[in-house]
């Protein structure tokens, strides 16, 4: 019961990466392109944008009920890089909203723009750093030393930041990859496509820096992957995929693409979760939060799957709908040339 509760967990938190990273990642994308990438982005994730949420709803949910020592340990050690991932979630959805519905006057479509933009890489930065403090095992549970290696330590450090470096170049990938759908004019997906590359090989470089980070700040990451198998053929089957994907941007075939990159962004957290499991907290003066000793009561998990695969049964076909009726209708109509040139990236 607790294995199927936690695999619901993981294609919760796997989904939100995929889906609601992929939001994050448009106000990234859009700070990559200077802007140019805005109606695009608009376009893509207009409709579906505040519906992805409901995974990171699902995620708090799911910890708070079944895992009550995983909450409580990282909502109070990290609450301050939780905390301003929230407080950037809201300046991101409210600068998004205003944005796309409000008057499209030119000073405050600005703000709302740059807002937007911003508070998505900043989000995605702190999210990142959240992670970071889980994996990192630096969080200490002795709450009299002090509010700097309670609160602060865990997570103000190299490899950290260097997790939030590798989401924000991965959510804008998504986002680069799950847009060019939306791209009509033939020139434009060219520029997406080369902008696609670039991330690529980024992504390979950041996720050098973070075994890398981890090694500075006393964290063998490295040895953990090399250790588990499942981990290495994780990360051999995402590397595999680059080339299908590389040799596919320029053909632009769009449910190939999308499918190759949700595959290797499963890849990557599956390989996280398994160098952890069953570690769901790495502690640094007790013993680790695992999956068996942090779950509630056999009677609490029971009537909690019941929820969850009641719940489950009605959001599943509405999210598809939702997407059936706003996304892939879209795939089939082919790119069309422009009358001109918008310029370089």
């Amino acid at each position: 019961m607790t294995e199927v509760i936690f695999a619901i967990l993981t294609i919760a938190l796997l989904l939100y990466v995929i889906l609601g990273g992929a939001d994050f990642g448009g106000g990234i994308l859009e700070l990559f392109t200077r802007g140019k990438a805005s109606e695009v982005v608009s376009r893509a994730i207009a409709p579906v944008w505040e519906a992805n949420h409901v995974w990171l709803i699902l995620v708090i949910v799911i910890l708070f009920v079944g895992f009550p020592p995983v909450y409580s340990t990282v909502l109070t050690t990290l609450h301050i890089p939780i905390l301003l991932a929230l407080i950037g979630i809201i300046f991101r959805g409210s600068a998004f909203t205003f944005r796309h519905y409000d008057i499209q006057e030119e000073t405050p479509n600005k703000i709302y723009s740059s807002m937007f933009r911003y508070s998505s890489l900043f989000t995605t930065l702190f999210l990142g750093v959240s992670v970071g403090g889980i994996i990192l095992g630096e969080i200490s549970t002795d709450y009299s030393k002090g509010f700097y290696e309670i609160y602060i330590h865990p997570w103000f450090n190299l490899f950290s930041f260097s997790i939030g470096i590798f989401l924000i170049i991965l959510f804008a990938f998504l986002a680069n990859i799950y847009t060019l759908v939306e791209i009509k004019d033939e020139k434009e997906v060219d520029r997406f496509a080369r902008l696609a590359k670039y991330m690529i090989a980024a992504l390979v470089v950041a996720g050098g820096v973070v075994f890398a980070a981890a090694e500075i700040n006393g964290h063998h990451l490295f040895l953990e992957f090399l250790q588990s198998p499942v981990s290495i053929v994780f990360v051999v089957l995402a590397t595999l995929a680059l080339p299908i994907l590389w040799k596919n941007l320029k053909r632009n075939r769009q449910n190939l693409l999308r499918l190759v990159a949700g595959f290797q962004t499963t890849m990557i957290v599956g390989g996280w979760f398994a160098i952890q499991f069953p570690i769901l907290v790495n502690l640094k003066d007790a013993p680790d939060i695992t999956l068996q000793n942090s779950k509630a009561p056999e009677q609490v998990q029971f009537y909690m799957l019941i929820a969850l695969v009641v719940g489950v049964l009605i959001i599943l076909p509405y999210i598809g709908y939702l997407y059936k009726v706003f996304k892939f209708s879209t795939v089939s109509e082919p790119p069309q040339n422009a009358n001109k040139d918008s310029g370089e990236m």
